[in-house]
């Protein structure tokens, strides 16, 4: 029945051009139709007065009658229609004025009704060509032609050339993921078992941890087919639309099975019911309600593995991750140490790369990138590269792909004044001088007073060594402190202060608060959890929201903070002043270079001992 009403759309349309065309022929053929009242008494009147200057006779055998044209002497052509046309000619010579002679021009009736026909056939053609052009493109006949069709993206082994060998660093990860590859492969060895296999994986972790690429390297080895669809493709404005597609991908999997559907972004169509501004009827609550009922409702879809994705676990629908939906969970973690080296080399294999590039050094140098950060980084050294017209990319395109993607991109043209830079390399130095002292936070990689384009007068960039899973109190104390380093250094040097130090002053007190209300680290308050932030994620929720605790316990939380904020600053201006002499040999070199490297900050150290601990009461 659609198909058909398709084609009446069509047929419609084309009878509409051919009442066009038809029109358009008639209101022609009337304007071309020359009426006047033109006779012959005005004809010899005309001639007598001697307004007459020139006459055209028209007349052939076919038509015995006549027309007769004659041009006045204020230049009007005038037609007059006659029986005899031999009377008007000897009229016309009796007053000297002697005509011309011309065929009556004949009238193609046959070309004229043909013209417009042709023309109508040619767009009838057209339509139809266009129309079987579309029918042809879409994999459902006439899915360009309906919103209810699925968006989702076939692809199968051929199309897929990424395997578990191209994934790096998530050891764990394809461990887990070697059972659907195996189900996939022989699943009548788990059915004689009376094994059922996950219906659901659902891949969670930070963005560019390589959530997708695993969806694809499962894909590749098990060689079946792969649909992929992103969870807004399903939303949309029209009501009943997102349930349409779901129902549609879950019919086209079933004629493919065994196959995989994965959901990218999951988050946009699975977030929690009831907890939007429009009650239970709105659009994405019904696409998620569909998709429930096809993960798992009365219906059976055998051999049909979803997998999808999301950096949101936490604000997705509790009824999605359930057993027998999404049974398994996976965390995707950025990789340690040995993983970085191992995605370095898997991104390093197109690329040509100089002796000095140790892959080792630069996964140490790298703690905390995922592999999207590190495949960036590579890519950024390889830029470098190609504009400095090398054939090798050395350790230093490395490094500076490495500032411009942890801090930005360096502005050197950008014009300070001598004071300002003078603040900058004594702010700079107050933070380098506490990552060098205090035990857990350092070394100093890079120490720079260089305008960066995001925003900062210069940088100090630390070097971490070694991969943590947690923070100690001592730990989250020092990064305070290292924080408050610049400030303190400006308050020393100039008895003034800038505005310079706003966003280290936002990130101490944010990692004070947490110490107080998330990890229960503060003394006074105990081990008590009073943060809210993770709650008040809908703003269905946020409205009614009452708050755990009274106000006189916000009172305290902000006295505790407070203490914090005011020990670490005491105890980090200590240390400043200890080394006041480094502090302004520091910030002398940084305005005579503008950037200093490790080696060169921790030569300045030269006759300091530098304690291995500090007891931080607080």
């Amino acid at each position: 029945m659609k198909k058909s009403r398709n084609y009446s759309i069509y047929f419609l349309l084309v009878l509409a051009l051919m009442f066009v065309v038809i029109i358009l022929q008639f209101v022609g053929a009337k304007n071309t139709v020359t009426r006047t009242t033109y006779n012959l008494g005005q004809l010899e009147t005309d001639l007598q007065n001697g307004n007459i200057t020139a006459a055209i006779i028209y007349q052939n055998q076919e038509t015995p009658t006549g027309a007769v044209r004659v041009r006045t002497s204020d230049e009007q052509d005038l037609t007059l229609y006659v029986t005899d046309v031999t009377e008007v000619e000897d009229l016309l010579i009796s007053y000297n004025v002697y005509p011309s002679v011309s065929d009556v021009a004949r009238d193609n009736s046959l070309m004229a009704n043909i013209i417009p026909i042709v023309i109508v056939l040619i767009i009838v053609a057209f339509v139809f060509v266009m129309l079987n052009n579309a029918q042809g493109a879409s994999a459902g006949g006439s899915r360009m032609m309906n919103f209810g069709k699925s968006r989702a993206k076939l692809s199968n082994s051929d199309d897929n050339k990424i395997r578990l060998d191209d994934v790096a660093g998530l050891t764990e990860e394809k461990e887990q993921l070697a059972e659907i590859i195996e189900f996939l492969k022989s699943p009548g060895k788990f059915i004689k078992l009376g094994a059922r296999i996950p219906k659901g994986v659902l891949l969670e972790g930070r963005p560019g941890t390589g959530k997708t690429l695993l969806a694809k390297a499962v894909a590749g080895e098990a060689g079946v087919p792969f649909f992929t669809i992103s969870g807004s493709d399903f939303v949309e404005m029209f009501v009943g639309v997102g349930a349409s597609r779901v129902r549609d991908l879950f019919e086209e999997a079933k004629k493919n099975a065994p196959c995989i559907i994965f959901i990218d972004e999951i988050d946009a169509v699975a977030r929690r019911r009831g907890t939007g501004m429009g009650g239970g009827h709105d659009e994405r609550e019904q696409t998620l309600n569909q998709l429930l009922v096809e993960m798992d409702g009365f219906g059976t879809n055998e051999g049909i593995i979803v997998m999808a994705a999301t950096n949101r676990v936490d604000i997705l629908d509790p009824a999605i991750l359930r057993p027998g939906r999404f049974d398994r969970k996976i965390t995707v973690s950025p990789p340690d140490v040995g993983g970085r080296e191992a995605i370095l080399k898997i991104h390093a294999r197109n690329k040509k790369l100089g002796d000095d590039v140790d892959l080792k050094q630069v996964a140490q140098t790298t703690a905390g990138f995922t592999g999207a950060d590190l495949e960036n980084l590579l890519n950024e050294a390889a830029i470098n590269t190609a504009m400095a017209d090398r054939s090798f990319t050395n350790k230093e395109d490395i490094q500076k792909a490495f500032i411009n993607v942890g801090i930005g991109v360096e502005k050197h043209s950008h014009i300070i004044t001598d004071k300002e830079k003078k603040i900058t390399a004594y702010h700079e130095t107050g933070h380098a001088i506490l990552f060098h002292v205090l035990p857990d936070v350092g070394p100093v990689y890079t120490v720079s007073i260089i305008p960066t384009g995001a925003g900062a007068a210069g940088y100090t960039m630390p070097l971490p060594e070694k991969d943590e899973m947690f923070l100690s109190r001592n730990r989250m104390l020092e990064d305070i402190m290292v924080s408050l380093g610049g400030r303190i250094a400006e308050e020393i040097i100039f008895g003034d202060i800038t505005t310079g130090a706003s966003s280290d002053i936002k990130k101490a007190t944010h990692e004070a608060r947490n110490m107080v209300t998330k990890y229960g680290m503060s003394k006074n308050i105990g081990v008590i959890n009073y943060d809210e932030e993770e709650e008040d994620v809908f703003i269905g929720y946020d409205i009614a929201h009452n708050k755990k605790h009274s106000e006189l316990m916000s009172g305290e939380i902000d006295k505790e903070v407070k203490a914090i904020i005011d020990a670490c600053y005491k105890k980090a201006k200590e240390i400043i002043l200890e080394y006041q002499d480094v502090l302004h040999k520091s910030a002398e070199l940084l305005i005579e270079k503008e950037k200093i490297g490790r080696d060169e900050f921790e030569a300045l150290f030269e006759g300091h001992e530098i304690p291995e601990d500090f007891n931080m009461e607080i």
